[in-house]
C-alpha cells in the first residue's frame, strides 16, 4: 500500500520513517508531515481544534471525508459514462490510468472497480493484470469478468461447471425427495423453475454476451453427450427463456431455436399442445433450411427436456382419448403424427449430437398404423369386458328366463374379445421389444391409467411393460411420476383405491423391483411410495417387500437405509395404534338404547 502511494508521489510510512530517523526533532518532523499531508483548505484549519475539543479523532475525521469524496468520485464516474459525450471514454481511461496503481489499497479499490464497470471495453493490459491476481479477479465486477471470460474459455468453465453440477444435484434432490409430501416433479411452472438460483446466476454471467452464451451451450452439449443426463436438456431451454424474461434481445434474436422454444414453453405451461401451437411447432420444424441443419441438434435437446416430453406424452393421451370417443383412426390425426415426430426427434438428441449427423430421424409409420391402434384396441376391449361383466351380473339377478340364450351370446362376444385382445397384446409386445418410442408412450399410458384408476387394464399393461421393457423399472423420472400419481388420494367414491388391492400391489412391486438384484433408483422410489401410502397398502404386501429390501448380505446407501428406517417406524406406529384400538373394551349393545339419567 505504502509503495503504491509513494509511486504516485504521495508520502507514505517509509517516508515518515526516514524523516524520523534523520531528524533531531521528532515532534517537529511529525508536525511538519501532518501539515504537508493534511487536507489543505484554509477554511478548515480553524475548525480542526474545535473537533479536537469535542473528542473527535483526526483519523475518524479524515476517514469520513475520504468516504464522502470517494462516493462523489464514483457518482461523477457514472455521470460521465451516461453523458454520451464523445470524449467520455477517454476521460474514464485517464482516471483509470491514475487509479489503477492504487487498486490493491482496499479503501480505493471501489473507485477502480467502478471505472471497470462503466467502461464499455477495458484495455487488455488491465485484464491481464486481473487474471494474474486471484484476489483482484474475484473482486472484479461481472461486466469485467465477462470480458475476461470471452477470451478465456478455461476460466469461464471453472466458474460455470460447479453451477451445472449443482443444477443436476438439485434436480435429483427433487426426484428423490420425501419432504413436504410426494410432490410431482412436473408440477412446477416453467417461470418458477427459471427463478432457480443456478439459472439466474448463469443468466447474469452471460448478460448480453453472445460468445458466453455459445460457450454455455457448448458445455451443455458436451456434458449431455458424456453423461446422457436429460437435465442438461432442461437447462438448455431454461437459460434461453430466462434471457427472454430479462428481455435480452441481443441473444434471443440470434438463437435460431428461440421462437420454437418460446412456443413449446407456452405448451409446457398449459400442460397441453393444442392444435394452434401444434401448427406453429410444425412450421418451425419444416422451416429448417438446407445448410442450417445444425439447429436440429439444439432442437432435439430442447425436445428431450423431461418437461417437454411429459407435455407431449400427456397430449398424446388426450388425443388417444378423443380418437376413442370419436371412433377415429390414429393415422387420421395430424396432431398425433406431429407429437410422435417431435418425440422421435427428442429421443434422437444424444445420437445427433454424438455423431454430429444433423438429420431428423424417419418416423416408423407402424407406430401410428399398428402400435397406436393396438393400444386403443386393448383399452376398448377392456371397457367392453367390464360392460359385459356388469351386464352378466344384472342378468343373473333379474333375467333368469333368458339365461341360456344370453349365455350363448355372451360367450360369442367374450371369445371375439379375447381374440382381438390377444392379437393387440402381441403387437404391443413386438413394438416394446423393438421401438423405444413405443416404450415411452406405453410408460405414460400407465400413468394415465393410474390417474383414472383403471385397475384391470393397468394390471395387464404394467405386467407387459415390466416383462418386455425392463429399463422402465429403472427410469428415475418415470418412477417418480408413477409414485406421485399413486400417492394421490383416491378422491371421489367412483375412483377406487387401487393400492388396497393385493393383486395390484403384487404386480406393481414386481414391476418396480423385478428381481433379487435391483438398482438403487428402484429402491428409493419404492420406499418413497411406501412412506406416503403405507396406511393404504395391505400389510401382507408391505411387510414381505420390506423384508426383501432388508435381506441379509445387501449393502444399502445411507439414503436407502434412512428411508428404510422411516418406513419401518411409520408401519410400526400404525400397528401400535391399531393394537390399542383393538384392546379398548367394546360397548355393550344392550346398553346403547338406555337413556342417560337426568341430572339430580
Amino acid at each position: 500500500m505504502a509503495q503504491s502511494l509513494e509511486d504516485m508521489g504521495i508520502a507514505g510510512h517509509s517516508f515518515l520513517q526516514e524523516a524520523l530517523t534523520n531528524t533531531t526533532d521528532p515532534l517537529g518532523a511529525i508536525e511538519e508531515f501532518q501539515q504537508e499531508n493534511s487536507i489543505l483548505l484554509p477554511s478548515l484549519q480553524p475548525a480542526l481544534p474545535l473537533l479536537d475539543l469535542h473528542g473527535l479523532k483526526r483519523l475518524d475525521f479524515h476517514k469520513s471525508v475520504f468516504e464522502e469524496l470517494r462516493e462523489k468520485l464514483q457518482s461523477r464516474i457514472e455521470e460521465i459514462s451516461k453523458s454520451g459525450d464523445e470524449d467520455a471514454h477517454e476521460k474514464l481511461e485517464a482516471i483509470l490510468d491514475k487509479s489503477f496503481p492504487l487498486i490493491k489499497i482496499k479503501s480505493l479499490q471501489p473507485v477502480t472497480m467502478c471505472l471497470f464497470k462503466h467502461l464499455p471495453e477495458v484495455p487488455e493490459k488491465y485484464l491481464k493484470a486481473l487474471i494474474k491476481d486471484k484476489e483482484l479477479y474475484k473482486s472484479s465486477p461481472i461486466e469485467v469478468k465477462r470480458q475476461i471470460w470471452q477470451n478465456n474459455q478455461a476460466m469461464f468453465g471453472d466458474e460455470v461447471l460447479p453451477l451445472l453440477n449443482q443444477y443436476i444435484k438439485d434436480k435429483d434432490t427433487i426426484i428423490f425427495s420425501t419432504e413436504g409430501g410426494m410432490n410431482n416433479f412436473f408440477s412446477s411452472l416453467p417461470k418458477q423453475r427459471r427463478q432457480g438460483t443456478v439459472v439466474k446466476q448463469l443468466a447474469n454471467m452471460i448478460g448480453k454476451n453472445v460468445r458466453l452464451y455459445d460457450m454455455v451451450l457448448q458445455f451443455l452439449r458436451t456434458l449431455f453427450m458424456k453423461t446422457k443426463n436429460v437435465h442438461y436438456c432442461s437447462l438448455r431451454a431454461e437459460i434461453l427463456m430466462a434471457l427472454h424474461d430479462l428481455e435480452i434481445s441481443d441473444i434471443c434474436s440470434v438463437d435460431p431455436c428461440y421462437k420454437f422454444t418460446w412456443c413449446l414453453d407456452a405448451c409446457i405451461r398449459e400442460k397441453y399442445v393444442d392444435v394452434k401451437r401444434a401448427r406453429e411447432l410444425q412450421g418451425f420444424l419444416d422451416s429448417v433450411r438446407r445448410g442450417h441443419e445444425q439447429v436440429l441438434g439444439d432442437l432435439s435437446m430442447i425436445l428431450f427436456d423431461p418437461f417437454a416430453v411429459n407435455t407431449m406424452l400427456w397430449s398424446i393421451m388426450k388425443v388417444l382419448q378423443d380418437l376413442t370417443t370419436h371412433e377415429t383412426l390414429p393415422r387420421d390425426s395430424a396432431e398425433l403424427v406431429l407429437l410422435i415426430r417431435m418425440l422421435a426427434l427428442g429421443q434422437s438428441a444424444w445420437e445427433i449430437i454424438n455423431k454430429q449427423v444433423f438429420k431428423e430421424p424417419r418416423i416408423d409409420l407402424d407406430v401410428v398404423t399398428r402400435f397406436m391402434p393396438a393400444l386403443l384396441s386393448i383399452g376398448v376391449c377392456n371397457t367392453i369386458s367390464n360392460i359385459v361383466k356388469k351386464t352378466d351380473d344384472f342378468k343373473k339377478s333379474g333375467m333368469q328366463h333368458n339365461e341360456q340364450q344370453q349365455d350363448s351370446s355372451t360367450s360369442e362376444t367374450e371369445d371375439k374379445k379375447n381374440f382381438d385382445d390377444s392379437t393387440s397384446v402381441q403387437v404391443l409386445i413386438t413394438f416394446l421389444q423393438q421401438e423405444p418410442l413405443s416404450c415411452q408412450i406405453c410408460m405414460w399410458y400407465i400413468l394415465y391409467l393410474v390417474k383414472y384408476r383403471r385397475k384391470t387394464l393397468l394390471l395387464k399393461i404394467l405386467s407387459i411393460l415390466g416383462k418386455h421393457h425392463k429399463e422402465s423399472s429403472t427410469d428415475p423420472i418415470f418412477l417418480h411420476a408413477l409414485v406421485a400419481q399413486l400417492s394421490v388420494a383416491p378422491g371421489p367414491v367412483a375412483l377406487e383405491d387401487i393400492l388396497s388391492d393385493e393383486e395390484f400391489c403384487q404386480t406393481l412391486f414386481k414391476f418396480m423391483l423385478p428381481g433379487r438384484q435391483h438398482k438403487e433408483v428402484s429402491q428409493k422410489q419404492t420406499l418413497r411410495l411406501l412412506l406416503s401410502t403405507y396406511h393404504r397398502i395391505p400389510a401382507s404386501r408391505s411387510k414381505p417387500l420390506i423384508a426383501k429390501l432388508e435381506s441379509k448380505g445387501k449393502k444399502h446407501s445411507e439414503v436407502v437405509a434412512d428411508l428404510l428406517s422411516k418406513v419401518n417406524k411409520k408401519i410400526s406406529d400404525l400397528e401400535s395404534v391399531a393394537a390399542e384400538k383393538k384392546a379398548l373394551p367394546k360397548e355393550d349393545p344392550s346398553l346403547l338404547g338406555v337413556p342417560t339419567p337426568a341430572p339430580i
